[in-house]
């Protein structure tokens, strides 16, 4: 599991994000689509940022009944755009794992 911070630079001083908070951004945008649910403890959970991109890798369990695929990509959609209007960070890509299944 890691957690890349991010440091933003402006006329005023900088801003640092922690990693801690990006991985928390992560996951709430994660859960916020029905049927979802990052596995506990985050293990699975991967935040790199590099320069002002980042790439997430996150692993998921689905509820039974759940149209995987479809899953998958509202999880990378919701990822995507929470990390862009939180952070203003490019997004690389969101790579989600279905790693179990949920009655």
């Amino acid at each position: 599991m890691s957690h890349d911070g991010h440091l933003i630079e402006g006329a005023g001083g900088s801003i640092r994000i922690s990693g801690e908070a990006l991985a928390g951004l992560v996951v709430t945008a994660a859960e916020l689509v029905d049927g979802a649910r990052v596995r506990r403890p985050r293990r699975g959970l991967d935040v790199t940022v590099k320069d002002a991109s980042v790439h997430v890798t996150v692993e998921v369990a689905a509820r039974y009944g759940a149209v995987l695929p479809e899953l998958g990509d509202a999880i990378q959609r919701s990822v995507t755009e929470a990390l862009r209007a939180a952070t203003g960070l490019e997004v690389d890509g969101v790579d989600v794992a279905i790693e179990e299944l949920d009655r």
